[in-house]
């Protein structure tokens, strides 16, 4: 049996125990909040577990894309590397293509 053999049984474990710890702290957190602010029902364990797991798919998270305080880095280095490879004038240019990160004007805020 090699390393990885060995390591590839934790990861039932971890997705064990992983919905055990975040559908019970939501199944906490939504019956002590929602029932009271909006007047929704109470739910149960599985329930819960099946609400982590809708927003999970719906909403991603659990890592993989990570903001920086500005734009987005979909990417990864990929496109920081080609970014960072731009003249000044390429850079000005695709910005405008996309639409974002756009310099105010002097009009700006004044009508």
């Amino acid at each position: 049996m090699t390393i990885l053999q060995k390591h590839l049984v934790f990861i039932p474990l971890f997705c064990v125990a992983f919905i055990v710890v975040f559908g019970g702290c939501v199944m906490l957190l939504w019956n002590w909040l929602m029932p009271e602010l909006f007047g929704l029902p109470s739910l149960n364990f599985w329930q819960a577990a099946g609400l982590l797991v809708l927003c999970k798919i719906l909403f991603g998270g659990f890592g993989g894309f990570h903001h920086h305080g500005h734009g987005c880095h979909h990417g990864g280095n990929k496109l920081r590397v080609r970014w960072e490879s731009m003249t000044p004038e390429e850079r000005e240019r695709l910005m405008e293509m996309h639409g974002c990160c756009q310099k105010p004007t002097e009009t700006d805020g004044k009508e």
